[in-house]
Formats: structure tokens, sequence, C-alpha cells
């Protein structure tokens, strides 16, 4: 009986684990969240801290971004892969 219900309490937790990852992978895909990142990309200055956690935020969208005709020159332009490298964010290879 007590093994039934360890089994029964490891795979409670392997559930709510599993649902817990699901939830921090959903984003919401704005370029507007980049905005912090704005001077940094055009001046070439370094990133701000609000600039990093916003990118590493939006990183699963960034390719959908790159396809974008009016944000291409910003999210491919020379400043946007320093922001990335200084971030230590991996500039995507779409």
């Amino acid at each position: 009986m007590n093994t039934k219900i360890a089994s029964l309490a490891i795979l409670a937790l392997a559930i709510l684990a599993l649902a817990q990852v699901e939830v921090a992978t959903a984003v919401t895909c704005n370029p507007l969240q980049l905005s912090p990142c704005a001077s940094a990309i055009t001046s070439g200055g370094k990133p701000s801290s609000a600039c990093c956690a916003k990118l590493k935020e939006q990183r699963p969208c960034l390719c959908q971004y790159m396809r974008n005709p009016n944000l291409q020159k910003f999210i491919k332009s020379p400043g946007a892969k320093k922001v990335s490298s200084a971030c230590h964010i991996p500039y995507p290879k779409c």
C-alpha cells in the first residue's frame, strides 16, 4: 500500500513539474517588449539588464521578427548581434 501511495505522489509531482515547464516556456510574441534594447541596438552601447531579460524572454520569437520586413533592419543589424552577444544569448539561425 505504501508503495502505491509513494508511486502516486511521485507521478503527481512529475505532472506538476511538467505543467510548470510548459507555463514557463509560453511567451507572447510582441516586438515592443524589446524596446529596452532599442538604444543599445541603435547606438552600439551596453545593453541594460532589462534589455537582456526581455531578449531572453522573447528569444522564441526572434525568427518570427526576422521574417517581418519592418523589423528585419533592426533584428539583423550589427547592433542587434552585439546586444545578443553581450546578453549571452545566441543569435538565432533561422
